[in-house]
C-alpha cells in the first residue's frame, strides 16, 4: 500500500523527535559530572554504614599505631 508523502514526512519528523529525545537522555546519563556525582553519593552512602565506617576506622588506627611503633624503634 502506497503512502502519501505528507504521512511519510510526519512519520520521519516523529522519528527525528524520538531520536533527539533519546540522544538527550543518553547525553545526560553519560555526563562525566553526573557520573562523578553518582559515584560520590554511592561511596558516601557505603561509608555511612556503621559496619564499613568502623572497620575502616579500626584499620586506620591499627596502621597508624604500627607506623608509629616502627618509627620509634
Amino acid at each position: 500500500m502506497a503512502r502519501d508523502p505528507e504521512t511519510i514526512e510526519r512519520d520521519i519528523e516523529k522519528a527525528r523527535e524520538a531520536l533527539a529525545a533519546t540522544l538527550d537522555r543518553i547525553s545526560e546519563k553519560a555526563d562525566p559530572k553526573q557520573l562523578a556525582d553518582s559515584a560520590r553519593s554511592t561511596v558516601q552512602a557505603k561509608l555511612d554504614e556503621p559496619k564499613i565506617k568502623y572497620s575502616l576506622l579500626g584499620g586506620g588506627l591499627l596502621l597508624g599505631f604500627l607506623l608509629l611503633r616502627k618509627l620509634l624503634r
